[in-house]
């Protein structure tokens, strides 16, 4: 009988124990499993702010084609910048395809200011506001995204959700970081005598 109720006693220490190491490491996997979903949440919204600008953007290269036929290459780098946004597969294609959409985007503004009769023009100038409106909401929901990957970021890099991630799948997820040279202003040359 003594050895039963120690053999008992034994069997619930082993259950206890387990009990209490299997708390903090389902803890740590729901846990990576709910940071993963806002990354995934913060990046949707991205997306609906980047297709929201793609939408957009054929309206105001209708409306400013016409007078600024010279200036086909700006108006091929969007379209371009818009079928790779469109046939982009993975995170990091959208934010190379975004990264083109800014660097035509770009030019295309610069472009506009140099014609004073478009940005007199009601239909451009309004297109301008709702773009200029919208990039402002790309860059909160970019803000966003980069702020929850890092929370995200540091849960799969720390003890015990590291130990966790590490058998379970999970890994780091990239940042949604500016082109190399963003910082430099497009320059645009009217100068027809170039060859």
């Amino acid at each position: 009988m003594k050895n039963m109720k120690n053999g008992t006693k034994i069997i619930i220490g082993i259950i206890v124990a387990v009990v209490i190491i299997a708390i903090p490491l389902i803890s740590s996997y729901n846990g990576l499993i709910k940071e993963e979903s806002n990354v995934d949440l913060a990046w949707s919204q991205v997306e609906s702010q980047l297709q929201r600008r793609n939408d957009l953007i054929p309206n105001l290269v209708n409306s400013v084609q016409g007078a600024m036929d010279q200036e086909e290459e700006v108006f091929t780098a969007i379209a371009d910048a818009r079928a790779s946004l469109s046939g982009a597969g993975s995170m990091e294609e959208e934010v190379e395809a975004n990264n083109e959409m800014n660097s035509a985007l770009s030019r295309l503004l610069v472009v506009v200011e140099s014609y004073p009769e478009l940005k007199s023009n009601e239909n451009v100038t309004a297109l301008m506001d709702e773009l200029a409106g919208t990039e402002n909401r790309i860059a909160v929901e970019r803000q966003r995204y980069n702020e929850t990957v890092q929370g995200y970021n540091n849960r799969v890099k720390r003890f015990p959700g590291s130990i966790i991630a590490n058998m379970t799948g999970f890994s780091e997820k990239p940042y949604f970081e500016a082109v190399e040279g963003a910082e430099i202003a497009p320059e645009v040359n009217f100068d027809n005598d170039e060859e």
